[in-house]
């Protein structure tokens, strides 16, 4: 493996004398970072013992629990593990100091579960105080039947108390907690989704689309319904996961971004975004990296080699398959990543930000090369939306900042649009090829911010 990435993949215990099936599905690492703490879909948890080595891929698995309903989330507090099951958040309890779980305590069983099976409880994060939330998935294509279904759920640090934060979500597959308290919540495509989106959620009474989630508006106009900091096309990712900072100062120019990692593709995507008028608005551009084996679900980065961990599974909505699951590393290396990390629209155009220096004598030349396109979509009780008024625009000029890393795209009749795909090809300061595509969602324009 060469440039700026290198992945490793951990062997999983696939014949187990359990005969477990290892769909990965939390993920979450010990406070001194010797250890993986792991769900799977079928209801075990593992722990996952010497992961204290930036190169090494030999680790010990060893099940701690089992017999859960469906836990799609690990976090731990301090030392205590927190797991997120369909039906209770439980917190395993190590009596004898042996490793494995002698007592399961009901943290908190609020959780309102009918026989649906489409309405996972999905990820889990905590805050500060040792508040934990999860996100409830609705009923596909019927009507909810309680106040949970399709909502971002606050649990209280002393698991007493439930609070539902943000409703009108279909699946929402996992949920990334922001320093200012906000969250991001992933959404897929389906009936009142057009298509997959990435939600900023403020919480409070605010509606997320789905008009089967319960507590929906009667009047299904989208201006009722809180917009997206981005759409996704099914073909870009089918069925997006979990969004996740970037920490990592071997992450160089990525840290401090937001990144997402797909379900439907089994890739990361970065996410630049802007606020304009109080909207967020943004895209996703992938990584450089080859798909992995399976979807990816969660990903943490770990506190001591600072590298991004990722746990995954197969199963229906992913494209990829070639294993049941899967834990992998993802490492920068400390080659440029040429990625785009920054995305401002305005009326003149759009300004992409770049993490590392791009070759200026080639810009305009190769600008003009780009393919860009935009098109709209429709909310209806269907299921998704096709393509409407999709459109390909002209870059009448480009132009680069004084240190490289700024590119302007001068593009006419720039309109606020559902979705618009830019897919370009350039090259880097030292000559190297640099091409991917930004897909991206504007709601607002700014002024021109072309010189």
């Amino acid at each position: 493996q060469s440039g700026p990435f290198q992945w490793d993949t951990f062997e999983i215990p696939k014949n187990n004398p359990w005969q477990s099936r290892m769909r990965c599905t939390g993920l979450d690492f010990t406070p001194d970072g010797k250890a993986a703490i792991i769900s799977c879909w079928d209801g075990d948890v593992w722990r996952v013992n010497g992961i204290n080595d930036n190169q090494a891929t030999t680790v010990r698995w060893q099940r701690i629990a089992s017999g859960l309903f469906q836990p799609l989330g690990i976090k731990l507090i301090g030392k205590d593990i927190h797991v997120s099951c369909r039906d209770q958040i439980v917190k395993l309890v190590d009596l004898n100091g042996d490793g494995e779980t002698d007592f399961y305590q009901n943290f908190n069983s609020d959780h309102q579960v009918t026989e649906h099976f489409h309405e996972f409880a999905m990820g889990l994060q905590s805050d500060e105080q040792g508040n934990l939330y999860y996100a409830k998935s609705g009923r596909h294509a019927r009507t909810a039947l309680v106040p949970h279904h399709g909502t971002l759920i606050k649990v209280s640090a002393d698991g007493k108390k439930s609070e539902i934060l943000g409703k009108g979500f279909r699946a929402a597959n996992g949920i990334c907690r922001n320093p200012d308290g906000t969250f991001f919540v992933t959404d897929q495509e389906g009936y009142w989704n057009p298509m997959n989106r990435v939600n900023h959620v403020i919480p409070g009474d605010r509606f997320y689309g789905n008009m089967w989630g319960y507590g929906a508006p009667k009047d299904s106009s989208d201006s009722l319904m809180e917009q997206p900091l981005c759409w996704v096309d099914k073909k870009f990712d089918r069925s997006p996961a979990e969004l996740l900072w970037i920490d990592s100062k071997k992450w160089g120019p990525l840290k401090g971004q937001l990144m997402h990692v797909s379900y439907g593709h089994g890739r990361m995507q970065i996410v630049p975004y802007e606020t304009i008028k109080g909207q967020m608005q943004g895209g996703m551009v992938q990584l450089p990296i080859p798909d992995l084996p399976t979807g990816t679900m969660r990903g943490r980065f770990h506190p001591g080699d600072q590298q991004l961990y990722i746990c995954g599974m197969s199963a229906w909505g992913t494209s990829r398959r070639q294993e049941p699951g899967g834990f992998y590393r993802i490492r920068a290396t400390g080659e440029p990543f040429y990625l785009p990390i920054g995305l401002n629209a305005h009326s003149g155009g759009v300004n992409i930000t770049f993490s590392d220096p791009l070759d200026p004598k080639s810009i305009n030349e190769l600008a003009k090369q780009f393919q860009v396109r935009t098109w709209a979509l429709k909310r209806t009780e269907r299921y998704g939306s096709k393509h409407y008024d999709e459109r390909s625009h002209a870059i009448t000029d480009a132009t680069l900042s004084k240190d490289g890393t700024i590119l302007k795209l001068k593009i006419d009749d720039m309109q606020p649009v559902w979705q618009m795909s830019i897919k370009y090809q350039l090259k880097s300061k030292t000559g190297k090829s640099v091409e991917g595509e930004i897909q991206n969602t504007i709601h607002h324009l700014a002024k021109n911010r072309h010189p």
